[in-house]
């Protein structure tokens, strides 16, 4: 696979200075997709390795009898805290800018430190039909396929929209994958999970739910820890628009400690569900933890995960882990599913079931890690979706 992307592209807000970027790692059938994030620091670099990394989650769920097909990978960031007073401006100006991209090859929605109705609004702002409108010349039934995905999205589960818990049901999933196959049964293991917003809130539901004990949620107050056991509901209902948990939601037994503790945390599963680059050579020292599931892109650094399998410890990888949040709004927009939370998780949850156990079986063939498995996978599959439907 090349490591040269598509295109790459920064652009410099005129009103504030801000920086945001774009890259396409690769079109299908002249498309990519990839989400579009809003934090302090991010740099093209890091944008770069996320097109990359959608590039691979495109093609690892490549199928030839569904009816989605996988586009091509891309990704766009702004470098400017989502809480800050010029945030919302700086977000509609840089779609107003990338208008000629998203209305021909990028589809994008939201990701870390942005909402979807955010980026709706911001997108109808930017005079832009949709944040998807790129695919639209692909689908069988323009009208239709919208009808679904918008019904799909007025869904809600116990309160949280389907759209909300997709991606944290494929991170369980992966989770409950790894458990089994070590033998390991769900009541006494113990997960901390770093993020709480729409991804590590909906991971945290679905493992507690299937019977896993949630004992550290960390959020940017800090940690929020309980050994046995946080109410994982009672929190996510006293969550912000960003997963910041309201203290005053906390019970007797649970305890407050800096926002690193999840690192340390006594449990099984980590979990972290935030920002990229969160576990290095120093910090992964304190880790106990037997597997490590990437829920957010890029948490772990190359030379900690090198350290960490070195004692033991499992990096499952986001390109696998991360990835049911995007085959889900494909799912549904090309028909293989419909706007049904129960359809939308067994789907997910065969999908997914299958996707790690491929590539854990590769890395125990191959007699690597299971993010090289999947990069093998990857490498594989990308040719075959190359010679069906061109390298553009």
């Amino acid at each position: 696979m090349s490591t040269a992307p598509l295109i790459a592209l920064t652009w410099s807000d005129p009103v504030t200075g801000r920086q945001g970027h774009l890259v396409i790692d690769r079109l299908v059938r002249g498309v990519c997709s990839g989400g579009l994030r809003m934090r302090e620091g991010c740099t093209s670099a890091e944008v770069a390795g996320l097109a990359r990394g959608m590039t691979m989650k495109e093609a690892l769920h490549y199928d030839p009898n569904s009816r989605y097909v996988p586009l091509g990978g891309a990704k766009g960031g702004i470098d400017c805290d989502p809480r800050a007073p010029e945030a919302y401006g700086v977000l509609v100006r840089f779609l107003r800018a990338m208008r000629p991209y998203v209305e021909r090859f990028w589809t994008t929605g939201e990701d870390l430190g942005l909402t979807q109705d955010l980026v709706d609004r911001a997108a109808a702002e930017a005079g832009l039909v949709s944040s998807i409108q790129a695919v639209y010349p692909l689908l069988d039934d323009e009208e239709q396929a919208r009808r679904r995905l918008g019904d799909a999205f007025a869904v809600e589960v116990d309160g949280i929209g389907l759209d909300e818990l997709a991606g944290g049901c494929g991170v369980a999933e992966s989770v409950l994958v790894a458990l089994e196959r070590a033998g390991r049964p769900y009541p006494g293991t113990r997960v901390s999970v770093q993020g709480f917003g729409t991804m590590g809130g909906a991971t945290a539901r679905f493992l507690a739910r299937a019977g896993l004990t949630v004992v550290a949620v960390a959020d940017v107050r800090g940690t929020i820890t309980n050994p046995d056991g946080l109410d994982v509901e009672a929190l996510l209902a006293a969550r912000d628009g960003h997963g910041t948990v309201d203290r005053a939601a906390l019970r007797p037994g649970d305890r407050e400690e800096p926002g690193d503790a999840w690192l340390a945390a006594d449990a099984e599963v980590l979990v972290p569900a935030a920002v990229s680059y969160a576990i290095d050579a120093g910090n992964q020292a304190g880790i106990t933890a037997r597997w490590i599931v990437e829920a957010a892109n890029m948490p772990v650094l190359p030379d900690a995960e090198e350290l960490l399998a070195a004692r033991g410890v499992t990096v499952l990888p986001d390109v696998v882990v991360n990835s049911a949040t995007n085959a889900w709004w494909w799912w549904t927009l090309f028909g293989d599913i419909g706007a049904d939370p129960d359809e939308a998780f067994a789907h997910i949850r065969t999908a997914m079931r299958a996707l790690v156990g491929r590539v854990l079986d590769r890395a125990e063939a191959d007699g690597s890690g299971p993010r090289a498995a999947a990069h093998a996978l990857v490498e594989e599959r990308l040719p075959e979706i190359a010679e069906r439907y061109g390298w553009y």
